[in-house]
């Protein structure tokens, strides 16, 4: 089984989206730097398993183009998922959603405005967003937001063949032995024309505090997974997130840092199966 390369028109833009499977229909959001391909081992997984599991190419992430309004935003993102949903199950409207890094940002996005969409939420790497909390360390961390903001962070990246692909990957998953070609398909998408600043763009759209939007309770069931070497966030910081669920939590702490799902591929999908709703 392989999957089905097609477009989708969503929220007022054309994605790019990969589908594998038949069944209830399963939403993979990638985040930085990734791209759909984040998902290929997951989305096989899944639909052996019995459920359609599609996973666009974000917002400016080439091949979906770069959004002409420019929205790179929490709202626009949780938007997004939701049109996605409406567009690929338009009997059912709803979906499972599973989101990584800024993925798992769209997927809380869209399980806190429009929670009769989700059925069941899946995030990796990145929790409730009310629930982290500042602190120098945490501003260490994630000093790649004041790169990545800058006005020429785009030509830089290129200057350097996007070399900080590999830095980062290097640096949040410091265990992962990083197979030869395992960045390449974000390398090619960012060497589109504008994919690059659009990536940027989800950094610059951040603001100083959390939207109003992510100051709410989840209402879904949801599961949270943490990498044991992420060098960002681990599981301490997704127990902290668990007063900002009401519907049913849970946190799997799994080997490999915060591309957990890319490094132990099968472990990750193995969990991940054994937790989801039946199809």
């Amino acid at each position: 089984m392989s999957a089905t390369t097609r477009k989708v028109t969503a929220n007022g833009l054309e994605f790019t989206v990969l589908e594998e499977g038949a069944g209830p229909l399963v939403l993979l959001l990638h985040g930085f730097p990734d791209t759909a391909h984040s998902w290929d081992h997951t989305r096989a997984a899944l639909a052996k398993a019995g459920y359609r599991a599609v996973s666009p190419f974000m917002r400016g992430y080439a091949p979906t183009p770069v959004p002409a309004d420019g929205k790179y935003d929490t709202e626009t993102l949780g938007r997004d998922a939701a049109a996605l949903i409406d567009a690929l199950a338009p009997a059912e409207k709803r979906a499972i959603v599973i989101g990584h890094d800024w993925g798992a940002t769209a997927a809380y996005a869209v399980a806190l405005s429009a929670p009769e969409k989700v059925r069941f939420l899946v995030s990796l790497a990145i929790p409730h967003p009310a629930s982290l909390k500042p602190s120098p360390f945490m501003l260490w961390k994630v000093r790649h937001f004041i790169t990545l903001r800058r006005k020429g962070a785009p030509a830089k990246m290129r200057a350097t063949n996007f070399a900080l692909v590999d830095e980062l990957v290097r640096r949040w998953s410091p265990a992962w032995q990083v197979p030869p070609g395992e960045t390449d398909a974000v390398k090619q998408a960012f060497a589109e024309p504008g994919c690059v600043e659009a990536a940027c763009g989800y950094y610059r759209a951040l603001g100083f505090s959390i939207p109003k939007s992510q100051r709410h309770k989840v209402t879904v069931p949801t599961l949270a997974f943490a990498g044991a070497t992420d060098s960002v966030l681990r599981t301490p910081a997704f127990e902290r997130a668990r007063s900002w669920h009401s519907a049913g939590y849970e946190v799997v702490t799994l080997p490999g840092g915060h591309f957990l799902h890319r490094e132990h591929p099968e472990e990750f999908a193995r969990a991940l199966l054994q937790r989801m709703p039946r199809p």
